[in-house]
């Protein structure tokens, strides 16, 4: 007689039935584990978040509880919605557009911008209720996707090198090499190589192990104060519902609205879908199931980040470091959420992390998002020279959105010219024609 086959073990709390763990093949412990380790790859943003954000002219105490509190409101909403091991932060280069590019565009109105990233939110959330949505991700080339990927990763490496003092203004060539004798550009260097060799060898918390290193140093140093370790978290006030959306109308506001909207669809649908091969997430098909919840999730917690006074908030590829350890649900992202509600309490220390501190993280990162160009078709001269165009114009234009305007103009009247009109989608068309307008009469 043929043996019965064994039942499976029946879930035993209603943590496990909530999320899944046994059916994932994974336990509360796990996925303990596997949020501190995508917490600890992230945790940077706290830092580097505020520090960006100040030099647009918004309170860096304020920016750090609401850069927080979005990446904990975020990472909630993903893990008890989508249930996937993902967190949510603001995104790094997101940032970097809200900071240098938008505030600058509206005359120095971080208020303005807000409501920008509030309304790109909300258009994200509403695309994701249609198809509109992998319409739009379906139909930009692939190369111009990489293009963006790597642009945003040169524009970060310029704010990074003049961030260190490594890189200064110059009136003559624009740009020369800084005083490399000063410590501060000394410790940005050496800061950067820490967490690069750290990153290579594998180690938990690189980057934020970098950040830290360079303020201990700097503080012994008599560099920098120190303000101290933890506090009660500073106000929110003077940034919460400090957004302003009159003036959406205009046609400076629209085009930011639509190149924001631009590259937190893609940078959302590229992270999302990335971290679920990893984690096996992905159908025989290559589509990922329950992308409609964390599309929303996502979205939803863009403009909830603008509300609390924060650049676009968006999933993070460091969420692969908690797939590694294991994290197969959304009790991963749900441990980052309550990480994140504890290093409320350390706004001293965020205070005390000086900008060249920071720097070599965003360096980092941005060698992270660079290396997109080895992924470029250079075989077609009609599709990698677009892309290039878009990666050399953003750190030259310091634009972000003048980048993937120039970009997309070129891709059309290069594929018109050379008769390739079947390679013209009405996605770029009209991307190409909205950026043409701003360009021409803004």
């Amino acid at each position: 007689m043929a043996e019965a086959k064994a039942k499976p073990t029946e879930p035993q709390s209603a943590v496990d039935r909530f999320f899944g763990l046994t059916a994932q093949g994974t336990s509360v412990g796990t996925e303990l584990r596997a949020g501190l380790a995508t917490f600890l790859t992230m945790a940077y943003i706290m830092f580097v978040n505020p520090a960006i954000l100040q030099q647009a002219g918004m309170d860096q105490g304020a920016v750090f509880v609401a850069t927080c509190l979005a990446a904990a409101a975020g990472s909630i909403i993903m893990g008890l919605y989508a249930n996937y091991p993902i967190a949510l932060a603001p995104g790094m280069g997101l940032n970097a557009y809200f900071a240098f590019t938008m505030v600058p565009e509206l005359r120095g109105d971080w208020r303005l911008a807000l409501g920008v990233v509030f309304v790109s939110g909300l258009l994200f959330l509403a695309m994701s209720l249609t198809p509109i949505r992998a319409w739009l991700v379906d139909s930009i080339p692939m190369n111009l996707k990489i293009g963006i990927a790597a642009g945003i990763g040169l524009f970060l490496a310029l704010i990074a090198l003049q961030n260190a003092g490594i890189v200064a203004h110059d009136p003559l060539t624009l740009v020369t090499l800084g005083d490399l004798s000063q410590p501060q550009a000394l410790l940005a260097a050496g800061g950067f190589l820490v967490i690069a060799a750290l990153a290579v060898r594998k180690v938990p918390g690189a980057i934020i192990i970098g950040v830290l290193a360079v303020t201990v140093i700097a503080v012994l140093s008599g560099l920098e104060p120190w303000h101290g370790l933890a506090s009660m978290p500073p106000s929110l006030a003077p940034t919460f519902l400090a957004m302003d959306l009159s003036g959406m109308f205009q046609l400076t506001t629209m085009a930011m609205v639509l190149a924001l909207l631009l590259v937190m669809v893609l940078d959302a649908a590229g992270t999302l879908i990335g971290v679920a091969r990893q984690a096996g997430f992905l159908d025989k098909d290559g589509r990922l199931p329950r992308l409609r919840q964390a599309l929303l999730a996502d979205s939803g917690a863009a403009s909830l980040g603008a509300v609390l006074g924060t650049s676009t908030t968006t999933a993070y590829i460091e969420s692969a470091a908690g797939v590694e350890e294991g994290g197969r649900t959304g009790l991963t992202a749900v441990v980052v959420a309550v990480l994140f509600l504890l290093a409320l309490f350390f706004a001293p220390l965020a205070d005390t992390v000086p900008v060249y501190a920071t720097a070599p993280a965003i360096l980092f990162v941005a060698c992270l998002m660079a290396a997109s160009f080895g992924a470029i078709h250079w075989e077609d001269a009609t599709e990698y020279i677009p892309a290039l165009i878009i990666a050399l114009m953003m750190p030259l234009a310091y634009s972000i959105a003048t980048g993937i305007g120039l970009g997309f103009i070129a891709y059309v009247v290069l594929k018109a010219l050379t008769g390739r009109f079947r390679d013209i989608n009405a996605a770029v068309a009209v991307i190409a024609f909205a950026f043409l307008l701003k360009l021409v009469f803004a």
